[in-house]
């Protein structure tokens, strides 16, 4: 006789449903798509912005293409109070066109630009893309990191054939930075995952005691608590101890965090690609059957290529290192800085001629530049080089000798042995060129010189990788306004309501200087201080010299320096990834030799066969492309160089297909450009033939040979 059971059945819980739906995906096939989209752990509050593609939009904030081109910039409807939607509109307009040439003979509008598609096609469009923007802090609950991360969706994004790229911002600029690199993923329907990687425009107004928040507007820092975007973190009576002695400065969050932040570029860079998948499954993702997303866009169905210029680059190559989840599928970066480690074991040929100073890191060889740049543009063998007749007028004048008072000071130091200016400049050029300058990039060191390059990123850098504190006046540096003569004074107040759009992060910017506080006479803008031992101005050679002796000494802070910059050091392993960097052979600002050639050397000496980097050498091309378009200022950047953005756009394109269809990279080359030419200043009009294309059999005579910690490049 059989008997029957009665069972009763108890309700499940919804965590126990949740458990069960996720059980019964995963027996399906779903696998890691079963799992639940979780934010992660380190994201606070997300905003999110939503733009039409007419009156607003991801690319050009509503200005189009003819805005971002227009010379006058975007304004606010009150200058001491801009709104956030002003602030992103204006920082757009200002990161776009600091990093391209905007000029139409230069290629904007025509090789580049909003309204050339991804496949290269010139259109009529105003290139605005509609889509939604996402924005965060990372951090870890301090509210002392607070990394802005951005993630921007185009509308066109099709979940089918995901793809992300990264675009962490170059230099020490804001999220924005490198919003020209994330036009091509726009363009192509990718999502953009963005990082200002711990750096950032807008300071800590320390005299009013004011901080920028994430959306660029500003509060008291009493009221913005841990939701500012950068607090120099000072205590009440250090505070009010720093502005009794040293009033009207700000601190800026690369140079004076305290968190070294270089050495978290390649981990923000992945946290900004985590976001991304966060905000797609969010909005694309599966559901369960009690309505949750799902983690259903991921790596193994998605195209992600880190990528960026720069800083940004370098900071895209950390991250492919640092990789270890396979969230990255590709790099594609333009002119990287990489720091290499302190014995790197490897060799650089140009030619047949072995290099015998390579794979210094950033601080290192700026911190040479900033001891030798202003003599070595005095250099008669470059005296028609690119604002080498202006650099001359201004800092070599009777009136204000600044450039031979270095020259004299270098001598009297030991650093050099000529006793006339003229022989000390042509020395001081030599001595660059020996330590790693390719003879192309002698032609950049007046107009690098003059606008201040080799100080601004020595005192900053200097400062971020030492942990130094605002308080800290590293080498008697600090910032704030100076009058024309060079005194310290207040910053005017619409300055700084807008510094979050127009500035670069890394002083001299919008208004803000450098000073120097050790001056004979007091405080004084750096390079017309009076320097106590000479009792003249030679662009505060007692300053540069304590800079340098922080790379080479062994004092206490010379080791706090050496200590972060091991913390920053890379080591070659791409981990097999398909990688492309593109680099201009005369780049004075991060030189090929202390850079990308080394660094391409190293990673074959650390992967060997199974290496997949190629390195496309670009001639004719140099560090800022901006500078290209300012004709008037710069006249000479237009008939000699070409815009390296260019390669990085073709990078991009032989990245994505390798990725999407297998199509296999160029091998490493020398691509030879042919510059526009004609009279500085009306060069004419760019041409395809100008950039011939990245080969995918270049001759025998451009190809770069690399073999496990050597490489050689042609002539």
């Amino acid at each position: 006789m059989q008997k029957t059971y009665a069972v009763a059945l108890q309700p499940l819980s919804l965590g126990a449903l949740a458990v069960l739906a996720a059980a019964v995906l995963t027996a399906c096939g779903g696998g890691d798509g079963g799992d639940l989209n979780t934010k992660p752990g380190y994201l606070g509050a997300v905003r999110q912005q939503a733009y039409d593609g007419g009156s607003d939009d991801l690319l050009t904030a509503g200005l189009g293409k003819g805005g971002l081109a227009a010379a006058t910039a975007p304004g606010f409807a009150s200058a001491l109070q801009p709104t956030a939607a002003e602030l992103r509109r204006l920082a757009i307009y200002t990161n776009y066109r600091a990093m391209l040439d905007m000029t139409a003979a230069g290629g904007y509008g025509s090789l580049y630009g909003p309204n050339v598609d991804a496949q290269g096609r010139v259109t009529a469009s105003e290139g605005k893309i509609a889509g939604t923007e996402y924005i965060a802090f990372s951090d870890d609950g301090t509210g002392r990191k607070n990394v802005t991360l951005m993630v921007q969706v185009p509308a066109s994004f099709d979940p089918k054939k995901a793809c992300i790229i990264t675009a962490t911002a170059s230099g020490s600029r804001g999220v924005y930075g490198a919003i020209t690199t994330g036009e091509w993923g726009l363009k192509r329907g990718c999502a953009v995952a963005y990082s200002d990687k711990g750096t950032g425009a807008a300071p800590h107004d320390l005299m009013n005691d004011t901080v920028p928040l994430i959306d660029g507007t500003r509060s008291t820092a009493a009221a913005a608590g841990k939701q500012a975007a950068f607090n120099a973190g000072l205590t009440a009576g250090e505070l009010a101890t720093f502005n009794t002695a040293t009033p009207n400065r700000f601190a800026f969050k690369h140079a004076h965090s305290g968190q070294n932040a270089e050495k978290d570029w390649g981990r923000t860079t992945l946290q900004a690609v985590e976001f991304a998948y966060y905000v797609l499954n969010e909005r694309y993702g599966d559901h369960n059957i009690l309505g949750e997303r799902l983690r259903t866009i991921r790596p193994s169905n998605t195209i992600v290529i880190a990528s960026s210029i720069s800083n940004g680059g370098g900071a895209a190559i950390a991250a492919a290192e640092q990789d270890t989840q396979g969230l990255i599928n590709g790099v594609a970066v333009s002119e990287p800085a990489v720091e290499l480690p302190a014995s790197p074991g490897v060799t650089v040929q140009r030619g047949g001629t072995a290099l015998p100073v390579v794979g210094k890191t950033l601080v290192d060889f700026t911190t040479y530049a900033n001891l030798y740049q202003p003599c070595a543009s005095l250099a008669a063998s470059v005296s028609g080089s690119p604002y080498a007749a202006a650099f001359a007028a201004g800092f070599a004048s009777a009136a204000l000798p600044i450039a031979p008072n270095r020259c004299a000071a270098l001598k009297n130091a030991g650093l050099l042995s000529a006793t006339a200016t003229a022989a000390q400049a042509e020395e001081a050029l030599q001595k660059l060129r020996d330590y790693g300058w390719e003879p192309e990039s002698s032609e950049l060191h007046a107009s690098l010189a003059a606008f201040e390059v080799a100080p601004a990123v020595s005192v900053t850098f200097a400062s971020s990788l030492s942990r130094a504190s605002v308080k800290d006046n590293l080498c008697g540096y600090s910032y704030a306004s100076a009058t024309a003569a060079g005194a310290v004074t207040p910053l005017v107040p619409e300055a700084l309501a807008s510094m979050f759009s127009t500035g670069n992060g890394v002083p001299p910017s919008s208004g803000v200087q450098l000073i120097n506080n050790n001056g004979k006479f007091g405080a004084a803008r750096d390079f017309l201080s009076i320097s106590t031992n000479s009792g003249v101005a030679d662009w505060n050679t007692p300053g540069a010299l304590c800079l340098r002796n922080l790379v080479t000494g062994s004092d206490g802070a010379a080791r706090a320096l050496q200590a972060g910059v091991d913390e920053t050091r890379r080591n070659g392993n791409l981990h097999g990834k398909p990688a492309i960097i593109v680099h201009g052979r005369a780049d004075a600002l991060l030189p090929v030799n202390h850079t990308t050639r080394p660094y391409v050397a190293l990673n074959r000496k650390v992967e060997g066969a199974a290496s997949r980097l190629s390195y496309v050498e670009v001639t004719n091309a140099q560090h800022f492309d901006s500078f290209i378009g300012l004709p008037t200022v710069l006249p000479g950047y237009d008939t000699r160089y070409i815009p390296l953005h260019v390669y990085l756009n073709r990078a991009l394109d032989a990245m994505y297909d390798n990725l999407a269809n297998g199509k296999a990279l160029p091998p490493s080359q020398v691509v030879r450009t042919v510059p526009r030419g004609g009279n500085p200043g009306q060069a004419p009009a760019i041409q395809p033939a100008n950039l011939p294309l990245i080969a995918s059999m270049p001759a025998a005579a451009d190809m770069i040979e690399v073999s496990a910690g050597a490489i050689r490049v042609p002539d």
